[in-house]
């Protein structure tokens, strides 16, 4: 991963005519992590996005995090051949425009892809010809927002958009279904705690305690 990180950051980054050192650093996340909390930094919306790759195909998502922290997921299976720069602006776009469906005019954008933070944000230059046509649309999707920034984050901390980027991925989609949201619930005890034997007399449960 990191040798896969280092060549698509060269490709972005060709030497030409005028070249000038680059002055990024790639740093030790294990030692440059610092646990910073996003809900602390950031009180509006945010949005977080993740594409993952495997043999059983391409998958990306974006989750929604509101004021109050109420979480909106949007995922979607790529059937067409794109490079990991290429899912990464592909899982941005789908979660933009669903901001834009929501009205949502101020947003915080949160990914741990290093490359398209600073592109979107004009500090590197998309010079690919595949990256080319999706910078210039999320700019224009830029503009639809009153205020939207975009910050960069260690992989640690976008675990649920990657974990929705994995299962869009994996799950063989069928052509004519359609698969409900995910729900997930929160146990706070034991399963068998809430098991209430059946009474076999026909009585209800309470008669015995009532007698």
């Amino acid at each position: 991963m990191k040798g896969q990180a280092l060549a698509d950051h060269l490709v972005e980054n060709p030497v030409g005519g005028e070249y000038e050192p680059l002055k990024t650093y790639f740093f030790d996340t294990e030692v440059s992590f610092v646990g910073e909390d996003i809900a602390e930094a950031y009180d509006g919306w945010r949005m977080f996005f993740d594409g993952a790759a495997n043999f059983k195909g391409v998958g990306i998502g974006a989750v929604l995090v509101s004021e109050t922290s109420q979480h909106y997921l949007v995922s979607a299976k790529l059937r067409f051949p794109c490079t990991n720069n290429m899912v990464e602006y592909e899982d941005c776009i789908l979660g933009l425009n669903m901001a834009i469906d929501m009205n949502i005019q101020e947003m915080l954008v949160i990914n741990d892809s290093d490359l398209l933070v600073h592109q979107v944000q004009r500090e590197w230059a998309a010079k690919n010809t595949k990256i080319l046509p999706y910078f210039h649309y999320v700019q224009e999707l830029m503009k639809r927002f009153t205020k939207i920034e975009f910050k960069h984050v260690t992989r640690i901390q976008n675990e649920f958009a990657d974990a929705l980027a994995t299962l869009s991925s994996i799950i063989q989609h069928p052509d004519k279904n359609f698969i409900d949201p995910i729900l997930v619930r929160i146990n706070n005890q034991p399963a068998y705690c809430a098991h209430v034997a059946e009474e076999t007399d026909g009585k209800p449960w309470f008669h015995d305690i009532k007698e």
